[in-house]
């Protein structure tokens, strides 16, 4: 049986899509046929193949507007919404650490730009009455770590509240809501931080790796979850082959979360 993903000429846009598992995202749907539009601060100067670059601050309602137009403009349209930006500028300290201008920075990064591009771009899927949103959560909104990611997880934990009443909204109208939610994900801030705790504790990377699984409470897979292994489950809940699987949060997180 082939497992074509039949994403052949699906238009598909993808925020944060230069580094990291957003890059892995982009290049899995790209290999699979879609034409990709990415997004980030900085890009690339020239696309790829069925790869354009979009330079936008998705931080603010102007940058987003301005995705939205040139998605459309680039592609005439959008099928599949992959919101994966997100990230923590917040310092260490707890709660006491966290002005409201440290908050307002966490829910601008990590919940408002997906809120933005779905409600600009969703009229049109509806329209076709049709469309894949998947909006890239994370297991800090169920194991937050309180020194460190309290205000990253409660946007999280908003996001995954929103995708999971956006898709009672809009199931019925064609259009399928996944939530994707990581865990430790093995990219290049990931390994510089490895090699940093190594560097500091007087061990190797693989010690450095077990000093960040241990603060997590242990990783029973033994290892971080690779990019590439984010895009391929991305793709398929992307693909007409999961056009039962609307409402729902997929976590891959090499077991971390301890309960089922």
């Amino acid at each position: 049986m082939s497992f074509d993903l039949a994403l052949g000429g699906k238009r598909a846009l993808v925020t944060g899509g230069t580094k990291g598992a957003g890059a892995a995202v982009v290049q899995a749907l790209a290999a699979a046929g879609a034409h990709v539009t990415a997004t980030a601060r900085t890009v690339p100067e020239n696309g790829s193949g069925n790869v354009h670059y979009i330079a936008a601050d998705l931080l603010t309602a102007k940058g987003c507007a301005k995705v939205a137009e040139e998605a459309i403009r680039i592609a005439g349209g959008i099928d599949i919404l992959v919101n994966m930006l997100g990230g923590s500028t917040a310092p260490a300290g707890g709660f006491a650490a966290l002005t409201d201008e440290e908050w307002q920075r966490e829910i601008d990064h990590n919940l408002m730009p997906a809120v933005r591009l779905d409600r600009a771009l969703l009229p049109s899927m509806i329209a076709r009455g049709e469309g894949v949103i998947i909006h890239v959560t994370s297991i800090q909104h169920e194991l937050p770590l309180p020194d460190s990611t309290t205000a990253y997880a409660a946007a999280k934990a908003a996001l995954s509240t929103y995708s999971k009443s956006l898709s009672k909204e809009v199931t019925p109208k064609g259009i399928r809501v996944v939530r994707v939610s990581p865990g430790w994900i093995e990219t290049d801030a990931a390994v510089a931080l490895a090699e940093r705790l190594a560097k500091d504790a007087g061990t190797d990377y693989e010690g450095g790796k077990r000093i960040i699984m241990n603060a997590l409470g242990g990783i029973p897979l033994g290892r971080p979850v690779k990019p590439a292994e984010i895009a391929d489950l991305i793709a398929f809940l992307a693909s007409p082959r999961a056009a039962a699987i609307t409402g729902t949060e997929y976590v891959i997180d090499g077991g971390t979360v301890p309960t089922a």
